[in-house]
């Protein structure tokens, strides 16, 4: 069935990751237009910047979590030869597909993270348009929540399929024998 400690680890960090992404969509920047005192210009006031370190810190929790499984299976082409079987096939494409969520999650904090931390920093003339405040688009740290989601469920089918592709007992396999040697 595979180690319950890397399964226990995996799933705390990815919950970690989940509330953290879930923290920082709830707590992105907003940004007011304020005039100076003098009213000549307008310029660009952004609250907090916790969402940002909020993204990170999900971001670095996914991405421990996935150094953690890949690891644990030495990344799936390292180490002893697994069993062939459907097994081997179905860790093989869970592997495939747990590395691109992985990746869209990433991008998607990491985008998230960066846009939030930008602040637009000039201003305009009292007389012309208001400036425009650029905030992170509302969904960006959601949608890193939801392939941290896929991730999660992947990852931890993707490694115990592993654990059972390298553990089954086949008795027509054997590692000294040719595939046709029993015949």
């Amino acid at each position: 069935m595979g180690s319950k400690l890397v399964i226990s680890l995996v799933l705390v960090f990815d919950l970690i990751a989940f509330g953290l992404a879930i923290a920082a969509e709830q707590r992105r920047s907003t940004a007011t237009v304020v005039a100076d005192n003098e009213k000549n210009y307008t310029y660009c006031v952004y609250d907090s910047d916790i969402a940002t370190w909020f993204g990170v810190g999900a971001l670095l929790f996914l991405f421990l979590s996935q150094v953690v499984v890949m690891g644990a299976t030495k990344c799936f082409c390292c180490g002893s030869a697994m069993r062939p079987g459907g097994s081997r096939s179905c860790a093989l494409i869970l592997f495939f597909v747990c590395w691109l969520t992985f990746l869209i999650a990433e991008a998607s904090l990491l985008a998230g993270a960066v846009r939030n931390a930008y602040h637009t920093r000039y201003r305009t003339l009292f007389f012309v348009d208001p400036p425009t405040c650029q905030t992170v688009r509302r969904g960006v740290f959601a949608a890193g929540a939801a392939f941290i989601f896929f991730t999660t469920i992947l990852t931890e089918f993707y490694y115990i399929t592993f654990s059972k592709a390298q553990n089954t007992m086949n008795p027509s396999y054997d590692k000294n024998n040719i595939g046709m040697g029993t015949y």
